[in-house]
């Protein structure tokens, strides 16, 4: 069978893909850009965009699964979900999973609403966010400036995202469900920079700023985090400024979040293994925080 996946190249759908073709299973990836994308070795790509259903009817034809986003450019939860499970349905795709779970959108609420087997990915923060966040600063001064540096998370490795949705699109017993996905370990960002440093062989330093400094270095000096961007996407804000974005993150950070701080075994349940460590990670991108 052919399974379709969308986002085929961005952080998560790149392992989707991945895991996929590990499993002998034929892959369809749905991206913009079919020239800019480097995918492996028999992955049929195709041209689509999920905010425009007219132009998607040759990448569901044919296609059993799909491995599918729920948000679209911008980071904004699709507005069509509808369209979009109706065309899956009238091209005979019977399962799906759904990478979301930041705010439920259209596409959740079509999918379970619908006679497809779906299953939904939710996970906590990518352990890449690091990168995008950090890599800079570790780079350049070896120093990670941010606030509250003893709030915990479980990020996860999108490699364990990837294997969770292969699992589920390729195997029965996970229709019906919603997965919380995590990392094994309860981690600050004190903890985080200490096992960079350990990866990288390097003296790294984590100063935490107050939130008036963070106010001051994110606003004034504009030197603010990538995952700004991201909030305004689940916030459902387009066009929020970045001292509203400020505030929404410290407010964030300075508060308890259950489900943030929640160890979860579903990847070791889905995928019989336990989901990779931080220092794992840390080691496999070791060069990229490096001068």
């Amino acid at each position: 069978m052919t399974i379709l996946v969308t986002g085929a190249t961005g952080t998560v759908g790149g392992h989707v893909v991945q895991h996929l073709l590990r499993a002998g299973r034929k892959v369809r990836a749905l991206t913009r850009n079919p020239d800019a994308a480097d995918l492996p070795e028999g992955v049929e790509v195709v041209a689509g965009d999920l905010t425009d259903v007219a132009g998607l009817a040759p990448a569901f034809e044919g296609v059993t699964a799909a491995h599918l986003i729920n948000f679209g450019r911008g980071y904004q939860p699709l507005p069509n979900g509808q369209e979009i499970v109706d065309l899956a349905l009238k091209a005979g795709v019977r399962s799906v999973t759904v990478l979301g779970g930041w705010e439920e959108g259209s596409l959740e609420r079509a999918v379970q609403a619908s006679s497809l087997a779906w299953t939904l990915l939710r996970p906590v923060e990518f352990m890449s966010n690091t990168l995008a966040d950090w890599g800079e600063p570790l780079r350049t001064d070896g120093v990670v400036r941010e606030p509250y540096g003893d709030r915990k998370g479980a990020s996860i490795d999108e490699f364990d995202i990837g294997a969770v949705a292969a699992v589920a699109l390729t195997q029965y017993g996970h229709a019906g469900k919603a997965y919380h996905l995590t990392g094994p370990e309860l981690l600050t960002p004190r903890d985080k920079v200490r096992i960079i440093g350990e990866a990288t062989g390097r003296d790294l330093r984590f100063e935490e700023l107050t939130p008036e400094e963070t106010r001051e270095e994110w606003v004034v000096k504009g030197r603010r985090p990538e995952r700004l961007i991201f909030q305004a996407f689940t916030a459902s804000a387009p066009g929020i400024g970045d001292a509203e974005l400020v505030e929404m993150l410290l407010r964030l950070y300075g508060t308890s979040n259950e489900r943030g701080r929640t160890v979860t075994d579903a990847v070791e349940r889905v995928t019989g293994r336990p989901p990779r460590t931080f220092a794992q990670w840390a080691a496999d991108h070791a060069d990229q925080f490096r001068p």
